[in-house]
């Protein structure tokens, strides 16, 4: 079960002015389940995006970065689950430019206008015939306000849809931001084994989008972890159709961009949170705070060598207060002029380890207390400096194995 999840309410789900979204059941894997997302963007939207790190990624992150470096305007998406076509090769990178090739055909935009996304198996081909056979009856559906059925179309081993929206002022103009995401395995930052789409009505000039693209990865999905495990097909794609009316922000000293970055963040941070709060197999949504270190990426290390940690994780599963764990990974974290000395550590407001040690007034039946609960914050404490991070993770369950084990039967 996930963890204080639940499904997103669809009235709840703004549409956006310019993004039509439609699903078909195409049987790509398994018949009876959506499993195939079109998305038309209005002319003139700004796209960018932020792809995954993996060197064996998949065919359509290859086509994505590819379409997106051509200069053209992007038009359309098409997401399929239940066949990643990743490690297929050079059939694989022609089986993603053919839908390309037929969502451009019907839609009425160039291949080079759509960008297409995959999601499941890995080393399994594609099955281009069935995938093409249901982009009708996806666009017979478009339209404004299916971003709910959308979030069901992408989802693999998630149990629940993941999507979230707001609306905000930026400058004088209200803007809407609504996106939905998919991912509960094989979640590891750089990207997060996730595919996340985000767009809002707000106007972004299009040499802005990358850096913002990035920006909010950062904040959001790049901090979130299940199993240490990236993965070949990671996509965030960040959307501006234009469509609100607002002047366009064409500078990166506009003061209404950090405004709607912040906006954006906020989206993007509940979808990945989302993610991991459905990891698999998960019972505890963990947030794990660094803070006193020297420069952000040290801060970064120590929160991902505990977020990692087989066994730090598995304690959390068991309730156990075996917190020395927590210590032991910090100082495995490499930090090589790390002062243990100087370490303290928290749990909620608990206060575990006083200068590297068990402080004195910790008792056993507190840290129990803390670890019983379903949402659960680690403060480390390096004393080093004045540079912080924050990660957000889960524990690890006897379920986790039994999913992965049981993922392609």
């Amino acid at each position: 079960m996930p963890v204080n999840l639940t499904s997103p309410d669809p009235a709840s789900l703004l549409p956006v002015a310019g993004v039509e979204l439609g699903w078909a059941e195409a049987g790509i894997r398994k018949a009876g389940r959506k499993d195939l997302l079109l998305v038309r963007l209005c002319e003139g939207s700004a796209v960018a995006g932020v792809f995954t790190l993996n060197r064996f990624c998949a065919a359509p992150v290859q086509v994505c970065r590819a379409h997106l470096d051509s200069g053209r305007s992007i038009r359309a998406l098409v997401v399929n689950t239940g066949c990643a076509n990743a490690g297929t090769g050079e059939p694989g990178l022609a089986a993603a430019r053919a839908t390309c090739e037929a969502v451009a055909q019907q839609l009425g935009c160039a291949p080079q206008q759509v960008l297409p996304f995959s999601t499941g198996v890995i080393m399994e081909p594609l099955p281009l015939g069935r995938l093409v056979a249901g982009l009708p009856q996806a666009q017979a559906r478009l339209a404004a306000d299916h971003w709910a059925q959308a979030a069901e179309a992408i989802m693999t081993t998630d149990t629940l849809p993941k999507a979230a929206s707001t609306r905000a002022l930026v400058g004088s103009h209200q803007v809407t931001v609504t996106g939905i995401a998919k991912g509960a395995g094989m979640i590891r930052p750089n990207m997060a084994t996730m595919l996340g789409f985000v767009a809002t009505d707000a106007a972004v000039a299009p040499a802005l989008m990358t850096p913002l693209a990035r920006q909010v990865a950062d904040a959001s999905f790049n901090r979130i972890t299940v199993d240490g495990d990236t993965s070949t097909n990671d996509s965030f794609i960040v959307m501006a159709t234009g469509a609100s009316g607002m002047p366009a922000i064409e500078s990166i000293n506009d003061p209404r961009l950090p405004l709607l970055t912040d906006v954006i963040v906020a989206v993007a941070r509940q979808l990945a949170q989302a993610i991991v709060r459905d990891g698999e197999g998960a019972t505890k949504f963990i947030e794990i705070i660094v803070e006193g270190a020297s420069d952000a990426r040290e801060a970064a290390q120590v929160g991902y060598a505990v977020a990692h940690s087989p066994l730090v994780k598995t304690a959390f599963f068991a309730s156990d207060p075996n917190l020395g764990r927590i210590l032991a990974a910090v100082g495995n974290a490499g930090i090589a002029d790390l002062d243990a000395d100087r370490v303290q550590l928290h749990l909620n407001e608990v206060w575990v380890a006083k200068d590297g040690g068990r402080h004195p007034q910790y008792r056993e039946e507190d840290g129990q207390r803390v670890m019983k609960g379903s949402e659960i914050t680690v403060r480390i404490a390096l004393g080093r400096g004045q540079v912080g991070h924050t990660v957000w993770t889960c524990d690890l369950s006897h379920d986790y194995v039994s999913i992965n084990a049981d993922y392609r039967s």
